[in-house]
C-alpha cells in the first residue's frame, strides 16, 4: 500500500489584504505529482459514493496525467466508486487507446473528458454523475439563480447546453460540451446533467458538490415560493470570495482526509 504523501498542517490566515488561502500542493518530481493526484482522484470517487453519485454505470471522474498531460486517468467501467482503488484507474490517451490499466472504460467519459481535456490545457480534472437534483434541474435548461452562497461561486461562471443527443458516446457530442462549457468552471447539459472541471481534482469535484447542492436549494425554493436573488455586485464579490479555484481545492480537504483516514484500501 503506498501511503499518502505527507502535507503540512493548512490553515487560514487573515492578512490585511484580507483572507488567504493555502496553496495546493506543488511538486519537482514528477512521479510523485503522478500518484498525489491518483490517490487524490481515487479518493474522489470514493466521495462520489458517500453522496450516493453512482447511477449504474454512468458517472465518470478524469485527471489530466502529470507524467504525460496529453493522457489523462478515469475510473473503469462498471466498477462501483466505492471500491475503486489506485490499482483500479485506468490511463487514457486523446485518441482513446488505454495506456494503462486492466478495466475497459466508459465511451462516454473518453468522448467527453478527452475533448474537455484538449480544449481546456489549464484543466487537470472534470467530474458527472447523474446526480438526482443535478439531472432535475438540468432538465429545465436554465442557468442557476444567485440565490444563495453555492449558487453565487456559479455566478457568471457556468453555461447551459441547449440539446441532448442521448448517450455522449460519440466524439461530437464530447466536442459540443467541451465548446459549451467555453472558459467556465461547470456547464449544464439540459435533459442530462452537471459538469465541472478544476485546476486540481479536488477542486473539479467541489464545484459539482456544490453546483449538486445549488440545483437542490433552487428546485426546493422554488417550489416553495419566489426566492430572492443576490444582487449582481455582491453575486460577483461573493463568487470571488467562494468561487476561486483554490478556495474549491481547499474546500474538499476535510472530505479527502476522512477517506484517506477511513478508506486506507483506496491507496492499494
Amino acid at each position: 500500500m503506498n501511503a499518502p504523501d505527507q502535507q503540512p498542517r493548512m490553515l487560514l490566515e487573515v492578512r490585511p489584504e484580507g483572507l488567504t488561502i493555502p496553496e495546493p500542493p506543488r511538486f519537482d518530481d514528477p512521479q510523485a505529482e503522478r500518484l498525489h493526484r491518483k490517490q487524490r482522484l481515487a479518493a474522489c470517487l470514493r466521495i462520489f459514493s458517500m453522496h450516493g453519485f453512482d447511477a449504474g454505470i454512468a458517472g465518470h471522474i478524469s485527471c489530466r496525467d502529470a507524467v504525460r498531460p496529453d493522457h489523462f486517468w478515469v475510473n473503469p467501467l462498471a466498477l462501483h466508486f466505492s471500491r475503486v482503488k489506485v490499482s483500479d484507474l485506468v490511463l487514457v490517451d486523446h485518441e482513446g487507446r488505454i495506456v494503462e490499466g486492466r478495466h475497459p472504460v466508459n465511451a462516454a467519459a473518453f468522448s467527453i473528458h478527452s475533448r474537455i481535456h484538449r480544449a481546456r490545457p489549464e484543466v487537470m480534472a472534470a467530474a458527472h454523475s447523474h446526480s438526482l437534483y443535478g439531472t432535475t434541474y438540468a432538465s429545465l435548461g436554465k442557468p442557476i439563480p444567485p440565490i444563495s452562497q453555492e449558487a453565487c461561486a456559479f455566478y457568471q461562471d457556468h453555461a447551459v447546453m441547449q440539446a441532448y443527443n442521448g448517450i455522449a458516446a460519440e466524439l461530437s457530442e464530447g466536442e459540443a460540451i467541451a465548446s459549451a462549457l467555453g472558459p467556465a468552471k461547470a456547464v449544464i447539459c439540459r435533459n442530462h446533467g452537471l459538469f465541472t472541471v478544476g485546476q486540481t481534482v479536488e477542486e473539479a469535484v467541489f464545484w459539482f458538490l456544490r453546483m449538486e447542492r445549488a440545483c437542490e436549494q433552487t428546485l426546493r425554493a422554488t417550489a416553495a415560493g419566489q426566492p430572492v436573488e443576490v444582487d449582481e455586485a455582491t453575486a460577483l464579490m461573493t463568487r470571488k470570495q467562494v468561487g476561486a479555484p483554490k478556495a474549491g481545492w481547499f474546500g474538499l480537504q476535510p472530505l479527502v482526509d476522512k477517506v484517506l483516514a477511513e478508506q486506507p484500501d483506496l491507496l492499494d
